[in-house]
């Protein structure tokens, strides 16, 4: 189990990257366009380094949705490894069935 306030943390920062979104894309825009000016480039990046870094889409952990725990997280159902083969093993995953030969 992942300490609690990792978990928090994380959702706060899924919030507000969720929050600044379109002002870091419009700001990021700005910056990748090569026909404006250098200076006015410049400020954008300014702009851009102001803001929050937890605001940074790429500063978001996918995590287990039940333990917290953030390795091995399948994309798919929001859990780990440890619990998805747990929930595997007790028929509790629609459609999924632990391999065994």
């Amino acid at each position: 189990m992942a300490k609690t306030s990792s978990v928090y943390r994380n959702l706060k920062r899924a919030k507000m990257a969720e929050k600044f979104a379109s002002r870091r894309a419009k700001l990021k825009k700005v910056v990748m366009d090569k026909t404006i000016s250098p200076e006015e480039r410049f400020q954008a990046t300014l702009k851009l380094a102001e803001m929050p870094r937890n605001s940074a889409k790429i500063r978001y952990r996918n995590r287990c949705r039940i333990t917290g725990r953030s390795r091995s997280v399948y994309r798919k159902f929001g859990l780990s490894r440890v619990e998805l083969r747990d929930m595997a093993s007790f028929g509790e995953i629609p459609g999924l069935v632990k391999s065994s030969w």
